[in-house]
Order: C-alpha cells, then structure tokens, then sequence
C-alpha cells in the first residue's frame, strides 16, 4: 500500500515525516528505536534497527 508524504526542508537537506500509524506498524517508538535505511534498485528501503537509541539528542 504506498503512501505519498511531502519532503520537508531541514538545514542544508531535506526530512521525511512519518506519521504515527506507520511507526505502530513498523513498531518503531522514536523515542527508543534509531532507524535504517538502504537503497535498492531506486527504493528506499526503512526498517527498524537492533540498536537503541542514546540519550544524547541526534
């Protein structure tokens, strides 16, 4: 099911926005969960990493 989402200006580069409804999906909490991204054949590919995330702001 494909979603079309606005990139937003960020800096010098650009943020993608992913509500709520995906990251229950994905069960992400962004608050704890960092995320990966790769590239295959011109798809960007998001997933849940292992790792946790840190205190410190990113």
């Amino acid at each position: 099911m494909p979603f079309e989402r606005k990139l937003i200006r960020n800096g010098n580069g650009w943020a993608l926005s992913i509500n709520s409804i995906i990251l229950s999906l994905l069960n992400i909490n962004p608050e704890e969960n960092l995320v990966q991204y790769s590239i295959e054949k011109n798809v960007l590919m998001i997933t849940k990493s292992d790792k946790k995330r840190e205190e410190k702001n990113f």
